[in-house]
Parts: C-alpha cells; sequence; structure tokens
C-alpha cells in the first residue's frame, strides 16, 4: 500500500497547485494513489509525462493513476485511451476539495473523464497552504488563464480565461504564511501581469505589490514569476526600482529578439520594447538581474530572424535563459505555419543554450567578491536576492534564516558563500 503521491511537471504554478492537491488528498486519507499533473506546453512535456505514467503501472500495478492538469485538460480522451490511466481530471476540478472528498467516498468509481469546459471557469479562488516544500520560500497563485492568443501557445486552452484573486485574500493567505515562518513569496500565475483586469475598479498588479509589501510588514522577501513585460504598469515599475524587499531579479516572456517573428507570434511587444524596458529598469536599479523565455525555431525563422534572437541576449543583458525549441502544439496557428526543419530548430536550439550558458557564466564571475543577502532554504544551501543557489560553507545555518554572506566562488550554474 502506497500514500497519495503527486508527481508534478512544468511551470511554478503548477508546482504550487500540486502542493494544493497533495494536501487536499492526504486530508482525505486517500491512499494507494498517483496524481499526475501534466503539463502541456512542449510536446516533449506531454511525451515525458506519458512515459512517466507508464513506468509508475509498472511500478505499482496495484495503485490508482489519475492524470491532471494542462495536457489532461486539453486531451483528457487520449489520456483516458491510456491503458494505466485510471481516472482523467480537469484543471478546474483538481483546484476543488470536493473532487478528492468524492473520490473518498468512491463517487467516481466509475467515471473515466471529469473534465468541464475550462472556457466557461470565470473564478479562481487562493489555495491556503501553511507550508508548500521548504519552510523559508512559498509560492502563492494571485492569477490563473489567459486572454492572450499567442499563435504557439495552447495553454489557454488548458487555463482558460485570465482570472484574479481579490487583493485582500492574496494579503491574507500571505500573512498565514509569513505567521508560519516563510520568509519570502513568489507570486505566480499564468500572465500575472494581467493580475486586476477582472476585478472591480481595474488595480494592477504594481498596487497589489505594494498593498502586499505595506500590509505584511513581516515579509522579508517579494518576488514575482515569469512576466510579460509590455504589461507591467507605471506603479510596478516604481515598485521595483523603489521597495528593497521587492526581490531585483524579473524572468521576461520574451520569446523573439526578431519583430517579424513576433508579429507571427502574435506577441504584443517589439524588440526595441524589450530592449528599452531592461535598459530603463536597470538605470532605476543598478542591480537587477534578467532571465527570459526564448523559442528557437519558430516558423518562418530565417538565419537572420535568429540572428536577432540570438543578439537579444547581449543587448537585454540577460542572464538567465530557458531556451525552447519550438514545437508545434495541434489547433494552434503556428502549427500550420511552414516549419523550420528539426535539425536547424534543434542547433538554434544549442546555440541559444550557449549564449546563456556564457551569459549566466559572466553574471556569476561578477558576483564573486560581493556580499549578498541569503536565504537559507536546506542544510548548506540558499539563493541569493537574485535567486540563484549558493554553496554555503556553514552547513549548520538553519533554514529561514537570511544572512550577510561574502561570494567566495562559482561552481556549475552555482555560487559559493
Amino acid at each position: 500500500m502506497t500514500g497519495f503521491e503527486v508527481v508534478n511537471f512544468g511551470c511554478r504554478l503548477n508546482a504550487q497547485e500540486a502542493e494544493t492537491i497533495k494536501a487536499m488528498g492526504e486530508a482525505e486519507g486517500l491512499v494507494d494513489t498517483l496524481v499526475f499533473n501534466t503539463c502541456a506546453v512542449t510536446a516533449e512535456a506531454e511525451r515525458q509525462a506519458r512515459q512517466a505514467i507508464r513506468k509508475a503501472r509498472r511500478a505499482k500495478p496495484h495503485a490508482r493513476i489519475i492524470v491532471t492538469g494542462c495536457a489532461a485538460q486539453i486531451d483528457p480522451q487520449g489520456f483516458a485511451g491510456l491503458a494505466e490511466v485510471d481516472l482523467v481530471i480537469g484543471n478546474a476540478e483538481k483546484a476543488a476539495a470536493e473532487t478528492w472528498r468524492k473520490l473518498k467516498l468512491g463517487l467516481f468509481d466509475e467515471a473515466r473523464v471529469l473534465v468541464d469546459d475550462i472556457m466557461s471557469v470565470r473564478e479562481t479562488a487562493p489555495h491556503l497552504i501553511d507550508a508548500f516544500g521548504a519552510r523559508a520560500r512559498a509560492f502563492v497563485q494571485i492569477q490563473n488563464g489567459c486572454d492572450h492568443r499567442c499563435t504557439f501557445c495552447i495553454i489557454p486552452f488548458g487555463r482558460g480565461p485570465s482570472r484574479s484573486v481579490a487583493a485582500g485574500m492574496v494579503v491574507e493567505q500571505i500573512r498565514r504564511l509569513v505567521q508560519g515562518g516563510v520568509k519570502e513569496v513568489v507570486l505566480t500565475g499564468v500572465d500575472i501581469t494581467a493580475w486586476g483586469a477582472d476585478l472591480p475598479g481595474r488595480p494592477r498588479l504594481g498596487d497589489l505589490v505594494r498593498r502586499i509589501l505595506k500590509l505584511v510588514p513581516g515579509l522579508e522577501r517579494l518576488r514575482l514569476s515569469s512576466i510579460d513585460s509590455i504589461e507591467v504598469d507605471p506603479w510596478l515599475m516604481a515598485a521595483i526600482a523603489e521597495e528593497e524587499r521587492l526581490m531585483p531579479h524579473l524572468h521576461l516572456s520574451l520569446q523573439s529578439g526578431d519583430d517579424l517573428i513576433l508579429k507571427r507570434m502574435k506577441r504584443r511587444h517589439r524588440r526595441a520594447d524589450a530592449i528599452r524596458f531592461c535598459d530603463g529598469l536597470r538605470r532605476r536599479r543598478p542591480d537587477i538581474a534578467f532571465g527570459a523565455d526564448l523559442i528557437a525555431g519558430f516558423p518562418t525563422e530565417s538565419d537572420g530572424h535568429f540572428a536577432n534572437s540570438l543578439s537579444l541576449v547581449a543587448e537585454c543583458g540577460l542572464s538567465f535563459l530557458h531556451v525552447f525549441p519550438y514545437s508545434a502544439r495541434p489547433g494552434t496557428p503556428a502549427a500550420r505555419m511552414p516549419q523550420v526543419p528539426a535539425p536547424v530548430v534543434k542547433e538554434r536550439a544549442a546555440q541559444l543554450r550557449a549564449a546563456g550558458e556564457q551569459a549566466l557564466q559572466d553574471f556569476l564571475a561578477g558576483e564573486v567578491g560581493r556580499r549578498r543577502s541569503v536565504l537559507v532554504e536546506g542544510q548548506g544551501f540558499g539563493r541569493t536576492e537574485h535567486a540563484v543557489g549558493v554553496r554555503l560553507a556553514d552547513r549548520a545555518l538553519t533554514s529561514g534564516w537570511i544572512v550577510d554572506s561574502m561570494i567566495t566562488g562559482r561552481a556549475g550554474g552555482e555560487l559559493q558563500a
């Protein structure tokens, strides 16, 4: 007999939701159950999930296997058709405690698929978790879904329309987490810069950030997950520049450095916008560091288009790259565009990753000899203000402490202190 296990794939939002699922399943006393929380951002993510499901069935032939997440929401029948799968649950259903309660009562014993129309969902409730992973940090969902239709992206069909958690509920959740010992909170969502557009008065993300910092003075560090730079409001720009407790690290959804490709992606920014954004914030907060998502080999991408993406790494001063080889998602407009040959996509992704690795090593080299505030997350390990992992010489430091540290070296993608 096994317990209640959740296997997670994909983004930070999925990771936060996996913790919620685990808490709800354990509260109901569910056992001998494996939940796979899938990702649909690339075909490779789906392949890995299917492979893991098959492997789990061989290892635990008597366990109940449940599949949920974005890939399951988009293709429920495909996952229900796998012999290894007992039940498929949608993204809205996985977030409801009632789902797991009914599962415990055996009300779904005859069901194969519990997936409703995600486009009809209009509310997102925050999930109150007193401890998420390491006690030092917590991820708080402030928004879900997306109203944009980037031509490469299938995620809106897995997450539904953009919907925001009310500011008061976010503040209350963060207050509870801080009372429980959390030192750093990461605000997460599918499109967090869209936060507030569906709320009364249409507040902006900058309003929420200021409110959190004002009303939860015990919160020592606040961090933003991936943002869309073109949607950043003036109040958020000011908060990033002025609020020391808002960490000087932003991860940007850029995707390409070429204007024509950005237009074909149906992005809302252009190359000059990205450069202007990074330069402007760096002038206002010199210690800020940037990461970015970039796609290699988008349909119709020429060598010249790709060269513009490659040069954007230096022009924006990007230190942390997430590189995605383009993966055609059925049902998206980009999947019907002329495709770049797979070997070319692979080679361009390798070039981008090499540029990203060099940029990262340059950044880490510049950190040596500096003093940084390190949030201890475990024995001998912590993270700087820029979210860089640090191996600490003093392994006795308690998780949750924030220690002033001298950076003495680097190894791989981490610092030493």
